[in-house]
């Protein structure tokens, strides 16, 4: 094939004749926000249904294919063109109201985040994520569009996405990178002020590489994207922004310098200065050394006073349970592409090493893009209540001599969006019997109370439409692979393939082995029993993939399959290829009961399952994730008690046979147990299902978590630091040198209680300590503290409190008396321990890394 490289190529642009009466077609096609609203999507489904089904929902490639003679068709149609009047007023008034964000926080004006992600999925159309966390950025900019949150998505543009999957006649997944059609995605080159597109660029050992910028604007927040595919660059740096997590370790470093370097200077070249940077895992930690070196250039700062000002500012979201999850580098990889930016931080590249290694003075220690971030974040958080625990736990080691409970990252519950994921009947149905904000406001619990008054039949009648039309897709996919590989004759025909009035069990999501997909397996004859009761059908489709390197994924896969075909039980059980983003909301709408059984505490959140409660589909799911949050038992089914084990095998026997005794004693009979062909009591749950979690696990509400708890505190912060040429910022740093310089000397010399024990639990203990400050700290610098609590067998505090000890007198040499009242509500033996903590204003927490002092055993058994 004749190539063009290196002869000069200019490009330009073809757009559809649009009649006149349709030219605000365009400016609807080029803002995302059509893709969760439904007068939107319905008015260019209008065009052509058949053209907007090939197109994947793309409404810029529809009309690029749409005949003229349609398009003139439709600019004569008063019916269409009141249509198109209607969805550009509802899209003008969205972009006007101030939101809520301004109205709950009016004094975080100027306030500006920047939302770094290394994926976004937004729309079906652009292939730009693989699974739950671009989907959950998605959700997340849809959310801020919706409440009026001044943020800026920061991302990469992957010019083949993320993989695509294949399944063949053996049931093994192959994967496909196919090249995007940038053109003809509602995206838009960002231009200068000479209308040529914006480049930035950042250093690489012996070379810079250039990054095309592009903007996707979501309703009213915008997402920028960089791209290395240029010819400046050389063949191999134009393949960094390629594919989705591809290649190996030295394409990630690049990506992910070219996600936090390159990203935080195209917020720069667009003009947006952030004064909240929210890095949403640890691919964007790179931005934090960014926003370092561009302190110390423009305001002339030390390292040291740059990080205390900017971490700030700096918010660290993880997303995984498990140290397998966390991004590391061997250390020479780090170093040869850190050195080209050491210069700009004016400090040796070792130096910068440390940042990113638990243990910093440990040479062999691979760099961890999750320690950098926490190094270099004032605020960090988990992404559920169960998760925040699991990562203080895992991260416990960057803060020694502190409890586990005190490690300072919270969390932040994810949820999903809800006018993206809620089926259109459904949400029709809603609008009967809800007020209108329940689609402005899904995270208000007093819009949800009408679902009560929906009838059974009403709601049953619904719910059942949308499993008919599950089933309809999944043949027509089923056609399609059967098609492909060349099965017709060996093969059951697509309309044997599920019962449209069966029992549906969706199990969906990505096909790690933690997650288990094969525990619904474990026991093969329970489960042919319950698949093939021809009085009381089950049937399961499952979707997912597999990363392209991960052999164990793929042959669970291959797994599930096989099993389908080995025992006839592929009318029963189905795989549907290529899970995404439309894939999904056939599922989370269509299926009656959602199925999750990853091994706890390994699920981080999970957002599928808040999909499906949505659409009224229960839950039947280990206590993991979010569903460990859910409000009250009888939403669904839980499978177990919440227990963790060490021993695997013994857990997957114990789990499968408490999934299996559910589906046959409750689930099934519940299903099947009908009044006037409607099982009343299953719909009841439905119904309760979506009045009790749809309000609490909505994107609305997690960004409000955000705003409330993170994102304005670290604005206020971060303005304070800054003021007055960083004159607060530069005290806090001299501050925390004094205290490291002279934390040794900090001594609890001695302490009692002088309240006789035991005491009754409505009588106070009164503590008092004795400590020793040296003479570069003041007693106003630190503060004591009594940790407090319930003692196990082994004498270890649980359930731990704490309590600030009040300075009572300072006595002579740097000594100083500290006391303070316990109170106890449980009766039983209690322990206290005392600690000496840092006290300033402006530390977002206490816990400094190597800054606890505690007051010591002086013998066996005290």
């Amino acid at each position: 094939m004749f190539s063009f490289n290196p002869i000069r190529v200019r490009r330009f642009e073809s757009v559809p004749a649009l009649p006149e009466p349709l030219r605000p077609l365009l400016d609807i096609a080029n803002n995302l926000g059509w893709s969760w609203h439904r007068e939107s999507l319905d008015l260019f489904s209008r065009i052509d249904p058949k053209l907007w089904h090939a197109t994947k929902h793309n409404p810029l490639l529809l009309l690029r294919r749409c005949s003229q003679e349609r398009l003139e068709e439709l600019a004569s149609d008063e019916s269409y063109l009141l249509m198109l009047d209607t969805v550009v007023h509802h899209l003008t008034q969205h972009s006007l109201p101030p939101g809520w964000f301004e109205a709950r926080h009016p004094n975080a004006d100027h306030c500006k985040i920047a939302y770094f992600c290394a994926e976004f999925g937004l729309a079906e159309c652009f292939r730009n994520y693989s699974g739950g966390l671009g989907i959950l950025a998605g959700d997340h900019m849809k959310s801020a569009s919706g409440l009026g949150i001044p943020l800026t998505g920061v991302g990469l543009l992957y010019s083949r996405g993320y993989t695509q999957q294949q399944i063949d006649r053996a049931g093994m997944q192959h994967d496909y990178s196919p090249d995007l059609d940038l053109y003809n995605l509602p995206l838009r080159q960002v231009l200068g002020a000479d209308d040529t597109q914006l480049i930035v660029s950042v250093e690489f050992p012996g070379r810079v590489v250039k990054l095309a910028l592009w903007q996707v604007q979501v309703g009213r927040v915008r997402l920028i994207l960089l791209d290395a595919n240029l010819p400046d660059n050389n063949p191999e740096d134009r393949e960094i922004t390629a594919q989705l997590y591809g290649g190996d370790q030295v394409t990630r470093i690049k990506q992910e310098l070219v996600l936090g370097v390159g990203g935080r200077r195209a917020l720069a070249a667009v003009g947006i200065e952030p004064t909240v940077r929210h890095m949403n895992e640890g691919h964007a930690a790179f931005q934090a050394l960014e926003q370092i070196r561009m302190t110390i250039e423009a305001d002339n700062l030390s390292l040291q006073e740059a990080l205390c000002a900017n971490s700030a500012g700096n918010l660290f979201t993880t997303h995984t349970p498990v140290p397998a999850g966390i991004d590391r580098f061997p250390g020479e990889l780090v170093r040869e592409y850190l050195a080209p930016l050491a210069p700009g931080l004016r400090v040796d590249v070792e130096e910068l090493l440390r940042l990113g290694r638990v243990k910093p003075d440990d040479p062999y220690e691979e760099f961890s893009m999750a320690v950098l971030a926490l190094r270099t974040s004032q605020r960090a958080n988990g992404v559920a209540r169960l998760h925040g625990r699991v990562s203080r736990a895992l991260w416990s080691e960057l803060w020694p001599h502190t409890p586990v409970e005190d490690v300072p990252i919270g969390h932040v519950t994810n949820g999903v969006h809800v006018m993206s994921w809620i089926g259109h009947d459904l949400a029709e149905l809603l609008d009967r019997y809800l007020p209108p904000r329940w689609r402005s406001h899904p995270e208000e619990h007093d819009v949800w109370s009408g679902v009560e008054q929906i009838p059974e039949d009403e709601l049953w009648r619904v719910h059942d439409t949308r499993r008919h039309r599950l089933v309809r897709y999944l043949r027509g996919l089923y056609e399609e692979r059967v098609k492909r590989n060349g099965e017709a004759l060996t093969s059951p025909a697509p309309e044997e393939i599920f019962d449209p009035n069966a029992l549906t069990i969706g199990f969906a999501r990505r096909f790690a082995t933690y997650k288990r997909a094969d525990l619904v397996f474990a026991n093969a004859d329970r489960l042919r029993r319950l698949l093939s009761d021809p009085e009381r059908p089950v049937q399961i489709v499952f979707a997912g993939k597999a990363h392209p390197a991960d052999l164990a994924g793929k042959e669970l896969i291959q797994k599930i399959i096989r099993f389908a075909r080995d025992n006839n039980l592929e009318r029963r059980i189905f795989f549907a290829e290529n899970y995404d983003i439309e894939v999904a909301r056939h599922l989370v709408q269509g299926v009656d009961l959602w199925l999750n059984t990853p091994r706890r505490p390994m699920e981080a959140s999970g957002t599928s399952g808040m999909k499906a409660a949505i659409n009224g589909v229960l839950n039947c799911s280990i206590s993991d994730g979010w569903w460990d949050e859910r409000p009250s038992a009888n939403l669904g089914w839980t499978i177990g008690n919440g227990e963790e084990y060490t021993d695997r095998d013994y857990q997957d026997r114990l789990e499968s046979d408490r999934l299996y005794d559910l589906l046959e004693h409750q689930v099934v009979p519940c299903f099947y147990q009908r009044e006037n062909d409607v099982p009343e009591e299953w719909v009841q749950m439905m119904k309760r299902s979506i009045r009790e979690l749809a309000p609490r696990f909505n994107s609305h509400r997690m960004i409000q978590d955000y705003a409330d708890q993170y994102y304005v505190p670290a604005h206020l912060h971060t303005r304070r630091l800054a003021r007055d040429d960083f004159k607060a910022g530069r005290a806090l740093c001299q501050y925390l040198a004094t205290l490291r310089a002279n934390w040794g000397q900090v001594r609890i010399d001695e302490a009692h209680a002088e309240t006789q024990s035991p005491i009754n639990v409505q009588r106070p203990l009164k503590v008092v300590a004795q400590v020793t400050l040296p003479a570069a700290i003041t007693a106003r610098m630190i503060k004591v503290q009594a940790c407090f609590g319930p003692l196990d067998p082994r004498g270890e505090i649980t359930q731990i409190n704490s309590a600030d000890l009040a300075l009572e007198q300072e006595l002579p040499g740097g000594r100083y008396r500290y006391a303070c009242e316990l109170s106890v509500d449980q009766t039983g033996v209690h322990g206290f321990a005392l600690r000496v903590l840092p006290d300033h204003p402006d530390l977002a927490q206490a816990f400094v890394p190597g800054l606890v002092a505690w007051e010591l055993a002086s013998g066996p058994g005290e």
